[in-house]
């Protein structure tokens, strides 16, 4: 299962990111449109407007869709835990997650080790989460670099040409706002990789990973 939930990552991650780089072309087309549209109706402007506003949240939706699959395919296991119905009462499932419940809750001390099962989800679940820091850190550096262009090309546009600077501004700091975000979701992720125990007892409780 967890092979085949690698490939399943993989794909999507390939999908969203095709999806990504149209979308960014799209998004760039559409308010080049917008800035070069000095003499087109409101209504027209308004509409490219619009459609730039909504390539660019595509993007980012499809951004956030590349970070979880490229997540998923590192630690495809770690993935499939949270499709574990985690609720059930009865039965074989229910108490094997009540002996690693157990297991978290009161981990071995001295000498003594975890059993190499529990071992593995613990290890393979730090995994999950340092990927998404990894991920998140290169992606807030990506961000980075981009409100710094913008915010320079913003500082050498003329001050006439309003339309442009307000794009210039805008993308800067809608940039600068989202690499923040990004870097909570890093530092998140960086602090349950180096304490996962907690948080994977608490994702076995009904929370999420």
């Amino acid at each position: 299962m967890a092979d085949y939930w690698f490939r399943y990552h993989v794909a999507k991650a390939v999908i969203a990111a095709i999806l990504f780089v149209v979308l960014v072309a799209l998004g760039i087309l559409l308010w080049r449109a917008f800035l070069a549209a000095g003499d087109l109706a409101v209504g027209r402007r308004a509409a490219l407007a619009s459609g730039g506003v909504l390539a660019t949240m595509l993007a980012l939706l499809s951004l956030a869709a590349v970070m979880a699959n490229v997540q998923g395919a590192v630690s495809p296991f770690a993935s499939l835990l949270s499709m574990l119905p985690v609720g059930e009462a009865d039965g074989e499932l229910a108490d094997t997650l009540g002996q690693v419940r157990q297991g978290l809750a009161d981990p071995p001390t001295g000498s003594g080790q975890a059993p190499p099962a529990l071992d593995v989800m613990i290890s393979d679940f730090a995994r999950y989460h340092l990927a998404m820091a990894v991920i998140a850190v290169v992606v807030a550096a990506v961000l980075i670099g981009a409100s710094v262009v913008l915010w320079k090309r913003f500082a050498g546009t003329r001050s006439s040409d309003r339309r442009t600077r307000r794009v210039l501004g805008a993308f800067g700091v809608f940039s600068a706002l989202v690499a923040v975000l990004v870097i909570v979701v890093a530092a998140a992720n960086a602090s349950t990789a180096a304490d996962p125990e907690p948080a994977l007892l608490a994702s076995l409780d009904g929370g999420l990973l």
